[in-house]
């Protein structure tokens, strides 16, 4: 398959919006605010917060169903400098699981990662691109 083309019939171009679990979404949204500095875009409701993240919108919401109650996805968030801005979040109070490091050594860039978990116990990732 040719990972250039797009699904026939469906024309999907792009993520448009992306759930992320939350027991407590005043918490949560306070969490990628405040801590993450992401762009609060509005609320609907008691529960749910939509951010903006580079174009993709996160939606913050409480799990509508047992089946749907579990960690989400890993994000990767990606950022110019991940020592400056892990050194950043861990003031605020942040628990890491690690200290960023090197994930792969590429031609042209190194790729180096740190994982860090929301204020809901979401397994997070900063990544970062460092030119050689």
């Amino acid at each position: 398959m040719n990972m250039n083309t797009t699904a026939v019939g469906v024309n999907i171009s792009r993520i448009g919006q992306i759930a992320i679990n939350a027991q407590d979404v005043e918490r949560a949204a306070a969490f990628y605010q405040d801590i993450l500095g992401l762009k609060l875009l509005f609320k609907a409701g008691p529960g749910l917060a939509f951010f903006d993240c580079g174009g993709v919108r996160l939606m913050l919401t409480r799990p509508e169903k047992a089946e749907f109650d579990h960690p989400s996805s890993i994000l990767y968030f990606a950022v110019p400098d991940i020592q400056t801005a892990h050194a950043r979040i861990k003031e605020k109070g942040v628990h890491f699981e690690d200290e960023p490091h090197v994930i792969a050594r590429l031609p042209d860039h190194d790729l180096w990662m740190v994982f860090f978990r929301d204020s809901e116990g979401n397994l997070m990732g900063l990544m970062s691109e460092v030119a050689k």
